[in-house]
């Protein structure tokens, strides 16, 4: 029988990634750590077969068991528990860009998306796909970021790096660089400040949350000698926001400077306006342990803040460090959102309470 504790624990799905990358070894040593059973009940979706390839092939630290179900009702607690996508053999090639390998993590994420929109699991963690093998005509998106917005039917979403020491948000993401500028709006900066400023209080509990916003040209336009944007687009946004939302807001930063100088460190998040602005230093300064984070859905959902390294595949090289913080960042906002959601239940009665607790307290005081 599950005790209370263990009925508690969140379970949190993995999806495999592309099974010629990176992704299922980085599953293997992330779980193959029993103290991670004490946090959550793991569910990789995959086939027993395949992860069975990986146990044999992969050096761990501790031992890696699993138990494998076929309906999502039965999982065991206090096990790593493998839900079985698909029951046919595949070839598994380690470092080889195949359509096979595309096909299966599509297979793998759909399976662990429906039991996530169903609350079959409390969060997921996605292990790293490839954007050319997994283009079909039942997955038109450019990663997992898009498709989940449209799963979720959100308006819009956030791409939110997450590391110890920084977070940054991305105005624009998988994009060329030559559409990058013309998709940085005024309605775009508003809608994605808006993520993030709900993202920092509901998933990471901050109260009132310090933003800083970066330039989109060199040196944040130079007061307009490199660019428009910042003065007719970047500062009107930031000023409409200020004016409705209780933040502490800051910008246009010059990008180069001010990560240069350390500033990333007292802001609780970063909005930069396109993806290498703001990936690179991230990548750069997050010491190998970053999370990428879909703020502004109903759900959490993280991964590792790299790709399937088809160069590395299959060699038992694999870091699983950025994996792990996925997985403790999943479990982390899973509970910030819950202690969240009851302190807003009903804040009148909450209200209340404090109010007579203070009415007890003043007169204990007195007497």
């Amino acid at each position: 029988m599950m005790n209370s504790t263990e009925q508690h624990k969140p379970v949190i799905g993995f999806s495999c990634g592309d099974i010629n990358g990176i992704g299922l070894e980085l599953i293997v040593k992330a779980v193959s750590d029993t103290r991670l059973l004490d946090l959550c009940t793991p569910l990789i979706f995959a086939s027993t077969k395949v992860i069975n390839y990986f146990k044999k092939s992969v050096q761990t630290e501790g031992s890696f068991n699993f138990q494998s179900v076929k309906e999502l009702n039965r999982i065991t607690p206090r096990q790593v528990n493998v839900f079985n996508c698909w029951e046919e053999d595949i070839a598994v090639n380690p470092g080889q860009l195949t359509d096979l390998g595309g096909e299966y993590a599509i297979k793998s994420l759909t399976a662990a998306v429906t039991a996530l929109k169903e609350r079959r699991i409390h969060g997921l963690v996605t292990a790293p796909i490839h954007k050319k093998n997994t283009q079909s005509p039942g997955f038109d998106f450019t990663g997992h970021t898009p498709y989940l917005k449209h799963m979720f039917d959100a308006k819009d979403v956030l791409m939110l790096m997450a590391a110890d020491n920084m977070r940054v948000g991305l105005v624009t993401e998988h994009v060329p660089l030559a559409e990058a500028a013309k998709q940085v709006t005024k309605a775009a900066i508003l809608s994605k400040l808006t993520i993030l400023k709900d993202s920092l209080i509901r998933d990471f509990g901050i109260d009132k949350p310090k933003i800083a916003v970066l330039g989109v040209n060199p040196h944040a336009g130079d007061d307009g000698l490199l660019g428009k944007e910042e003065q007719e687009i970047i500062k009107p946004a930031i000023a409409e926001f200020k004016q409705k939302n209780n933040v502490i807001l800051i910008g246009p930063f010059s990008a180069d400077a001010f990560f240069a100088r350390g500033m990333h460190e007292k802001f609780d998040a970063v909005l930069a306006m396109y993806h290498d602005q703001g990936l690179i230093p991230f990548k750069s300064l997050a010491h190998g342990e970053g999370v990428n984070y879909t703020a502004g859905l109903p759900v959490v959902r993280t991964s590792p803040d790299h790709g399937t390294a088809f160069d590395i595949a299959g060699k038992n090289q694999a870091d699983h460090a950025s994996f792990v913080n996925a997985i403790f960042q999943c479990i982390e906002i899973s509970r910030k959102r819950a202690i969240y959601a009851e302190n807003n239940r009903n804040p009148l009665k909450k209200m209340s309470s404090a109010l007579l607790a203070r009415v007890e307290d003043e007169k204990i005081e007195l007497e």
